[in-house]
């Protein structure tokens, strides 16, 4: 069985909790946060990072080599296309989210989310013209048809599920403007659609209830 390692707080956690959910796999879960310099993490995730997985052939890092793993180890019900071109596409557009989109965003999390210290002006403004740009390149890629790469919900769904409010929360609280509703991106919609699934509903179940506990600390 799959021990599943990270916080519910995490989007990179939720990412694959999210294809673990719609594939039926039996994983447990184990509460390990970001940064450990604990020996026994740093085998499992060598920067500390999370999420990582716990198998019976050892551990796994890095969401998308995960995300990778679950998909060849439990091919139904697929969550990416036997066709190695469209396979390869959604690739490109998780990718796209995942280095394009939420790594810009996450300068923006201290202080949208966490009380942290604003961005320089000069440093706002670097990142709103990156994610200006970055959000131009993904409605290239997006299809919105309803899911985010076509019409069925894929594992680029779990990535974009996680990850656009955020970009687009941050970037309103820390910058003014959320970039992804000024781009012609109807974000909200897309989340209510993915919202009415069972397996997003015990995600945001659980990440709110992550929050609350994190709020007491």
């Amino acid at each position: 069985m799959i021990t599943l390692c990270g916080i519910t707080i995490s989007n990179y956690y939720n990412k694959v909790k999210l294809a673990l959910l719609e594939k039926g796999v039996p994983f447990t879960e184990e509460v390990c946060k970001t940064g450990s310099q604990d020996e026994a993490v740093l085998a499992c995730t060598p920067l500390g990072k999370v999420p990582f997985i716990r198998t019976e052939r050892g551990a796994l890092c890095e969401s998308e080599a995960i995300m990778a793993y679950i998909e060849a180890t439990w091919p139904t019900p697929a969550l990416m296309p036997a066709d190695a071109w469209e396979r390869a596409k959604l690739q490109e557009l998780t990718l796209f989210i995942d280095l394009h989109l939420e790594l810009v965003a996450r300068q923006l999390y201290g202080q949208a989310f966490f009380g942290g210290e604003a961005l320089s002006d000069a440093n706002k403004e670097r990142v709103r013209k990156q994610l200006v740009k970055n959000i131009a390149g993904f409605k290239r890629l997006a299809k919105f048809a309803p899911y985010v790469g076509g019409d069925s919900f894929t594992q680029a769904d779990c990535a974009a599920y996680v990850s656009l409010p955020l970009v687009a929360l941050s970037s309103r609280i820390a910058l003014g403007e959320d970039l992804l509703a000024a781009a012609g991106i109807d974000w909200k919609a897309y989340a209510a659609l993915i919202g009415q699934r069972p397996s997003a509903q015990r995600v945001d179940a659980d990440r709110k209830a992550g929050q609350a506990q994190l709020a007491k600390t």
